[in-house]
């Protein structure tokens, strides 16, 4: 059986109960790596100049491929801007971004098991996939992937 490194242990503990609970049954069928739980408004600005580049003191976008986030941590905060964080990323472990296949084979094992530990009463939140933000289960007609990004649906921001 799989077993959390310390570092995810760490980054995991910063997120919602629901979402711990969530992961912790998750390690237990398929390995994964914790990337981010809650984040500060500056590493979540940090990761919104990816891909963008300041004209004018506005933040524009150069790179559309290199985005990782639409949040900037202070005007539009992310869902891993609270405490404790509302989102987690969450990464089959070893890790490999290029793996698009097996990382949606995990989100849909993530998935499975959200909506059944929420069926059993252990969880009490819906969770979304940023693979499928509509949750139509149609993965071709999302504007943005977040392939990695879980996150809690009970809050509006």
């Amino acid at each position: 059986m799989a077993k959390f490194s310390k570092k995810s242990l760490e980054r995991l503990k910063t997120a919602d109960d629901d979402l711990i609970l969530l992961f912790s049954y998750i390690i237990k069928y398929f390995d994964c790596s914790v990337l981010y739980g809650t984040r500060l408004p500056e590493e979540q600005f940090e990761l919104f100049k990816k891909g963008r580049e300041e004209i004018n003191g506005v933040w524009m976008i150069k790179d559309k491929r290199k985005v990782v986030t639409y949040k900037d941590g202070y005007i539009k905060r992310s869902k891993h801007n609270y405490i404790p964080s509302q989102a987690v990323d969450v990464a089959p472990y070893p890790i490999d971004f290029e793996d698009e296949d097996r990382i949606r084979y995990f989100a849909g094992f993530v998935m499975g098991m959200a909506k059944l530990l929420k069926e059993m009463g252990l969880i009490s939140s819906d969770i979304i996939w940023g693979g499928d933000w509509d949750e139509d289960t149609d993965l071709n007609d999302q504007t943005f992937m977040d392939l990695v990004h879980f996150q809690k649906n009970n809050i509006n921001n």
